[in-house]
């Protein structure tokens, strides 16, 4: 297969879901736009390998995804630059009670496993159906559900001042959610 117009208009339909995927991972969105950048050159290199007719953005975000997770292996082998630190020592935080909120989330949004925060990102950032999040992930639909569900369920507690609740605490709270719907 070519990249032919069709095709390349639908890559540049997924990159704002690309962009808020690697966003959610990389929590840098310099690093972010680098991270999809790389993924459509690498799309568009290896465009031979994508199978006409299958989801072109599911497989996107594949790449996206293993090109995070090669990229945090090399990583790993650098040392930080002394630089970094203290520039973002020297940032002033602004005052507003909504960027409260938001550093709240997303520091709850850190403490999740990788697995959670990503099947979050999928599904809640990206709009993405669960048969897509799976496809990607590589899992199935119930692993899917039951990550999203586990991690909406960890993110609420954190948010709510709780710690990491053990699942006989989470089920707890499903059982409350369950009881309080009815």
């Amino acid at each position: 297969m070519s990249l032919d117009a069709k095709t390349q208009t639908a890559m540049l339909k997924a990159i704002p879901s690309l962009r808020a995927f690697a966003v959610s991972l990389c929590r840098n969105s310099d690093r972010a736009d680098d991270l999809v950048q790389e993924t459509l050159l690498r799309a568009i290199a290896y465009i031979e390998s994508f199978r006409p007719g299958s989801n072109l953005e599911a497989w996107l975000f594949t790449i996206l995804r293993n090109n995070f997770f090669s990229d945090c292996r090399r990583r790993k082998s650098l040392v930080e630059d002394v630089d970094d630190k203290l520039a973002e020592t020297l940032t002033v935080l602004p005052e507003q009670v909504g960027w409260c909120i938001a550093e709240d989330l997303r520091e709850a949004m850190r403490k999740l496993s990788s697995q959670h925060r990503q099947a979050l990102a999928l599904i809640g950032e990206s709009g993405l159906t669960y048969e897509e999040a799976a496809a990607i992930c590589d899992c199935e639909v119930g692993t899917m559900k039951s990550r999203v569900h586990r991690a909406r369920m960890e993110l609420a507690s954190y948010l709510s001042g709780g710690k990491k609740r053990g699942r006989d605490a989470t089920a707890a709270l499903e059982l409350r959610a369950a009881s309080h719907a009815a």
